[in-house]
Order: C-alpha cells, then structure tokens, then sequence
C-alpha cells in the first residue's frame, strides 16, 4: 500500500488515511498479526516512527496528523481542545438531509455510561433521487453533506447522522443495511461514505497557516461521476 502524503515537515507527517485501516492496534490486539496498521505501514513505507496526534475511526478515510516526536504530541493537541483547529468532513447520507442544520446532541464516550455533549454543524451540498427501489419505497434519495464538527466525540459524525434520521451510507453500526445492500449491489460501493477532507489551522512551531485536503477515495470519485455531483474539495 502506497500512502499519500499531504504534507510533511519536521515536526508532523499528514497522510491520507484508506477506509478499513486502523490507525494503531490496541494493546494485545488479536488482529496485530493479521493486519497492518497506519503506523506499521509508515513505519515499512518511510522507516520512521510517529505518534498519533488525534483519532480517525478505521472506516473513515482522510486526514490525519502524526507526530514526529512524542514530545510535541500536547503543541498540537491543544489545536483540537482549544477549537483552534476546523475539520472538514464529507457523508452520503440516506435522504434529503437540511440545507443547514446545528446537531447538538450528547454522544457517548469510551465509557459507555457517560454521554458527553457534542456539537456538530452541517450543511447539505448535493440532492439525487435514483429510480432504484429500496423497501418501502419505490426510488431513493441521497444527498452529499459537510460536516464541520465543533467537538471530537468518538463517532460523533456517525451518531448525529443517525439522530437526524440521515445515516451514512456504508455505516454498518448506525446505518440504514437496506441502502447500504443496494449501494454494493447497483454500484460496487462497499465502504463508509465518510471522509475527513480538510484541516485548516496556525503551525504551533512555524505559525504558518495550513490548509491540508486529502483526495477522495475511487469509490468516492466513482459516485460523483454517476451521480453528477461536484467533487467539494476541487
């Protein structure tokens, strides 16, 4: 696997992520010997070794920010809890979702049995309606959203599209399973419909002003062209 570099210097290394890679295993994990992670992959491809600056769920693709060392992991954590960092995302979800909506709706953490509030602004970019029936109707609508969350809940995105009852397309835990069927039979597109596009923020150390954008994946790219949507991040 050949991974995209957005950009790199000597404090942090921006990748791409791929949809279905983890970015670390936990510690024991079963799965170590089966599968390589993000950081096992930069390790082979680049022979260097880095420290996750903040999370991106293994199906989600995009950008992600890696440390170089250790130290300088809580200069740039204090990005994301200082709100001095905004993240772009990009979903297909089921329906015609709002124009513009403000999802503020608490979100469970690590721990199970706390909710933590959670704050998300989205806005609806492209509408479709295909003529292909999806039980109990005779068509099906979807639409293309931006996300811009204002929090870093785990899974927040997923679990505020599945409040407003507009889930994202490939999202086996909070989806709709008879959209995302119809998805992989029509078209071949078996992956989560959510992508971290964008990152815009002031480099701690070079107070330079950074703007990453990760391409989207082909399956993405595949679904702009059927559905002749424009690509938000060209």
């Amino acid at each position: 696997m050949n991974l995209e570099i957005i950009f790199e210097d000597e404090y942090i290394l921006c990748v791409n992520k791929p949809n279905n890679v983890l970015v670390h295993h936990a510690f024991l994990s079963r799965n170590v010997a089966h599968e390589a992670s993000l950081l096992q992959l930069i390790d082979q491809e680049l022979h260097i070794k880095v420290y996750p600056i903040h999370r991106l769920d293994r199906k989600t693709s995009g950008l992600i920010l890696l440390a170089k060392q250790k130290e300088i992991v809580s200069r740039f954590q204090e990005l994301f809890t200082s709100h001095k960092i905004q993240k772009t995302y990009f979903g297909v979800v089921r329906g015609f979702s709002p124009d513009t909506k403000i999802i503020d709706s608490p979100v469970k953490g690590r721990d199970a049995n706390v909710h933590k509030e959670a704050l998300t602004h989205l806005k609806t970019l492209e509408n479709v309606v295909l003529n292909i029936p999806v039980k109990p109707y005779d068509s099906s609508r979807y639409s293309l959203v931006e996300f811009l969350p204002q929090t870093g809940r785990m899974h927040q995105l997923r679990v505020h599209s599945n409040k407003i009852s507009h889930p994202l397309i490939g999202d086996a835990k909070y989806g709709d399973k008879s959209h995302d069927v119809m998805f992989d039979e029509n078209f071949g597109w078996k992956n989560l419909f959510l992508h971290a596009g964008k990152l815009e923020f002031i480099h701690p150390f070079s107070s330079e002003k950074m703007i990453l954008k990760a391409s989207f994946p082909t399956d993405w790219i595949s679904l702009f062209d059927t559905f002749k949507w424009k690509n938000p991040l060209v």
